[in-house]
């Protein structure tokens, strides 16, 4: 492996240059008079310097070490420079773009939903590990237990690009703890993998193709959330898109929230029909698709996840439940 050469292809892909400008300009933003006032503002500027720093730091550390690197060293390098290869593969509009996952219980009933928490949390253990930042955008819990629906916003470089291809069915296979006659259970639950668009100006929706209601939430926040008419749902008028957002206490965070989800959710059909403009896809589908399932994780009679598009299995369900799913992202990309 010529190791400078890799590198250089990385660093073109990771666009470090333009992470380092980028680094200089929020930088010179928080010496700003003023800029510490804004908290919201200021906690996503650090997150992001944090994100750019993480990939520029990455690069400038595999470069300093294979120029005094030998022997086992060299190996080691190698070793780390074949993990970081997968972003080769990611060419896509978006895939360097934050994440934002819907998902949805399918058939199953109670266990359908628990299952459907199961995978939420499956996704935000992945992220921890892989040093992203997560936020519940919304979330509508079951009548006994797990979650009808929920959405998250997964924010980092490539989060996007490294998720796109989990959306899809999810099937779990177990012993139902909602049964008392403790039989097994087949559950179905729907992820929807979409990129957040960062800047308004990737994505213009023009404000006559929108209709905004305001409604009261339920659940949990805490009481002026159940008592204010603090969510928000936001319809795409030409295409039926829905978002909404109600975990925030304030009306104008849950419309910020929910103009991502949209953004997003117009992105991704965006993507999939190939076309440039939302003008283009007016009429269009708005809700994701059910279908044969991408996965399935049985816990019983025997231990295996399997991914259906791939081949690529685990037999230690209980990991990737815990966020191990590097293995199945890795294979969905290359493959």
């Amino acid at each position: 492996m010529d190791i400078k050469q890799k590198l250089e292809e990385l660093k073109a892909v990771l666009k470090i240059e333009d992470k380092e400008t980028r680094i200089a300009e929020i930088e010179e933003e928080m010496q700003a008079e003023g800029f510490w006032n804004k908290q919201e503002t200021a906690n996503e500027r650090t997150q992001e310097l944090k994100n750019l720093k993480t990939d520029v730091d990455k690069i400038k550390e595999l470069e300093e070490l294979s120029e005094m690197a030998e022997g086992d060293d060299v190996a080691a390098i190698e070793d780390e420079i074949k993990k970081l290869e997968v972003y080769t593969y990611f060419s896509g509009r978006y895939d360097d773009h934050s994440a934002i996952i819907n998902f949805y219980a399918g058939a199953g009933g109670d266990d359908a939903q628990d299952w459907t928490e199961m995978l939420m949390r499956m996704y935000l253990k992945w992220a921890e590990n892989n040093n992203y930042t997560v936020k519940i955008l919304s979330e509508s819990r079951g009548g006994i237990a797990g979650i009808k629906s929920a959405t998250l916003e997964i924010a980092g470089s490539f989060a996007y690009g490294k998720l796109k291809k989990e959306s899809g069915v999810h099937r779990l296979v177990r012993l139902s703890p909602f049964n008392a006659k403790d039989l097994r259970q087949t559950s179905f639950s729907l992820v929807e993998v979409m990129p957040k668009i960062e800047k308004e100006s990737e994505l213009i929706i023009p404000e006559s193709d929108i209709r905004i209601d305001v409604y009261r939430a339920g659940g949990h926040g805490g009481q002026s959330v159940n008592t204010t008419d603090s969510a928000v749902r936001i319809t795409h008028i030409p295409t039926g898109i829905v978002a909404q957002s109600q975990n925030e206490r304030s009306q104008l965070q849950n419309k910020q929230n929910a103009m991502s989800v949209m953004r997003a959710r117009l992105a991704k059909l965006l993507e999939d029909q190939h076309k440039e403009k939302i003008e283009e896809i007016r009429g269009a589908s708005a809700e994701p698709e059910w279908g044969s399932q991408i996965r399935s994780y049985v816990l019983h009679p025997y231990k295996l996840v399997k991914d259906h598009r791939t081949d690529f299995e685990s037999k230690n369900p209980d990991a990737v439940l815990a966020g191990n799913l590097d293995g199945f992202i890795e294979s969905e990309i290359r493959s």
